[in-house]
């Protein structure tokens, strides 16, 4: 048999290994359409909130990637088998690569101070919360300025001077000028940054106490997963507490036996007198717990056994919070600022501030914490009615003079 019809036999016998191949594929696919068509339809619903899904991708990206590299090395395998020179120049792929990521990495900065700037803190609304805000903002301007400059030389000097073999590296060993410059300056700056943050904790913390303006005492107790607030009665001071004395019906554990916890109230909410200094007494019924305001830049651990103090001035009230954020739902908030548990997203309680005459109007509804109850358990004498004005003391007087007269008559 002759060469050339060995070949077209062959030739002939592949067409129709090909042809019959598709044919059947043809059928094959006729036949899975008409399947699919028929089957119910089945809702994958929203794929791509699923965690597997990202996971596919982000394997199906790694696929791709290696799949390419491989194409890659064959490539310049099969250049360097033909004698060619090198098809691409690594170099300056890399060096690119260097100078796109610079741009983009500070396209991201500009897009996170416009787009999450806002985000950051909201606006301060106590008297120190300002000083808070000028040690963040300078702080964040001068780490920016640095972070821009050692980038852009980073990337820069990668970029400018990346492999080439027309020239040779300059071997630069040590500059005691570079040294100093890079030394000093960086101490001086932390410096002054330490001692601003040192002055600035030191007003907060170390307050001489006036004894004409007092602050507003309000105790806070965390657990899982709520917080109770106390507030002083007319003596102004709250009273002592003992984990010792805590019981079903005194679930705070106070101790009675200080005078200046009998007429302690307790409140769902905190309100607070505009301009009036509050001090906040901390503690924790159980675990570690973080008490925070964000608008009023306090932020404290509540620990069991101890009690923390953290004292500030509210400079403005709810209702102007409200006119400046055009909200007229806004409220000032204190949460928990560390995760202490499965209810840790509940422990969140509203704050109100209002001027001195509202204040005065709500704390005269609150109710104490003393209760009968608790004057049975530990043996106090049982409170007097309360009077709530003149009018009721004067006819209740008149009762009893009618009733005196009456009994005289009989």
């Amino acid at each position: 048999m002759s060469l050339r019809k060995f070949i077209t036999n062959k030739t002939t016998a592949a067409l129709a290994v090909l042809i019959t191949a598709f044919a059947n594929t043809s059928v094959f696919a006729q036949d899975a359409a008409a399947g699919a068509a028929a089957a119910p339809k089945v809702d994958m619903g929203e794929v791509y909130k699923s965690v597997i899904f990202y996971i596919l991708v982000f394997l199906a990206v790694c696929l791709f990637i290696a799949i390419i590299g491989k194409a890659i090395k064959v490539y310049e395998l099969s250049r360097e088998a033909q004698g060619k020179p090198v098809g691409i120049n690594w170099n300056g792929v890399h060096a690119s690569l260097f100078a796109l990521f610079l741009v983009i990495g500070l396209y991201g900065v500009y897009w996170e101070y416009t787009v999450h700037g806002s985000m950051l803190l909201p606006a301060a609304a106590s008297e120190h919360g300002k000083k808070i805000d000028e040690m963040f903002n300078l702080t964040l301007i001068i780490t920016t300025i640095v972070f821009v400059a050692t980038h852009i030389l980073l990337f820069g000097f990668s970029y400018i001077y990346k492999y080439s073999a027309k020239r040779k590296a300059y071997y630069y060993p040590h500059n005691n000028t570079i040294e100093k410059i890079w030394t000093i300056v960086p101490a001086l700056v932390l410096t002054v940054l330490v001692l601003m943050g040192f002055l600035t904790w030191r007003s907060i913390f170390f307050k001489v106490e006036d004894p004409n303006h007092k602050p507003l005492q309000i105790e806070v107790t965390s657990e899982q997963f709520k917080w109770s607030i106390r507030y002083p009665g007319a003596d102004g001071i709250v009273g002592n507490k003992n984990y010792k004395l805590t019981t079903s019906s005194n679930t705070l554990g106070i101790d009675f036996k200080d005078i200046n916890s009998r007429d302690d109230e307790m409140a769902d909410e905190m309100v607070l007198p505009v301009g009036k200094p509050v001090k906040l007494i901390l503690t924790s019924k159980d675990v570690i717990h973080s008490f925070y305001m964000p608008h009023f830049r306090v932020q404290l651990n509540t620990v069991p056994g101890m009690r923390t103090i953290f004292e500030f001035t509210p400079t403005k009230t709810t209702a102007e919070m409200q006119q400046e954020t055009n909200d007229p739902n806004f409220n000032y908030l204190f949460l928990c600022a560390k995760i202490c548990g499965a209810g840790h997203y509940n422990m969140q309680k509203v704050v109100r501030v209002v001027s001195e005459a509202e204040y005065k109007t709500w704390i005269a509804e609150q109710k104490t914490y003393l209760n009968d109850d608790l004057r049975k358990q530990f043996n106090l004498p049982v409170a007097p009615a309360p009077v709530k004005s003149v009018a009721d003391s004067a006819a209740k007087d008149s009762a009893a003079v009618k009733t005196n007269q009456m009994a005289l008559n009989k």
